[in-house]
């Protein structure tokens, strides 16, 4: 059982910047791949970027790439998500997940089976 509980979201002014935090419960977050998902108010939830339980693979959304990075600490069990150069269409529920799979790290949320509850970024243009 895993317990994933994100922070570090906020409004935030276009253009700025923000680093999400999800920290992890239990003694095998390092086996773990651990996502960032999104999910804003009327639309379907997405893939926001996903790495490896060895943080040696990692893949973005195309709306994430050049602008939002990946990263864990094991040692601290804490996945985060930096985000620069915000814009209002990011403005969404941010979620992380977590996947004990032992196959490539996917964009599919079905591949997850730990969830956390969500942090809100409001993006104000």
């Amino acid at each position: 059982q895993v317990q994933l509980v994100e922070s570090g979201g906020g409004l935030v002014q276009a253009g700025d910047s923000l680093r999400l935090s999800c920290a992890a419960s239990g003694r095998t977050f390092s086996s773990y791949s651990m996502g960032w998902f999104r999910q804003a108010p009327g639309k379907e939830r997405e893939f926001v970027a996903v790495i490896s339980w060895t943080g040696g693979t990692k893949s973005y959304a195309d709306s994430a790439k050049g602008r939002f990075t990946i990263s864990r600490d094991n040692a601290k069990n804490t996945v985060y998500l930096q985000m620069n150069s915000l814009k209002p269409e990011d403005t969404a529920v941010y979620s992380c997940a977590a996947s004990s799979r032992s196959d490539s790290p996917s964009s599919t949320a079905s591949w997850y089976k730990y969830w956390g509850q969500g942090t809100q970024v409001t993006v104000s243009s």
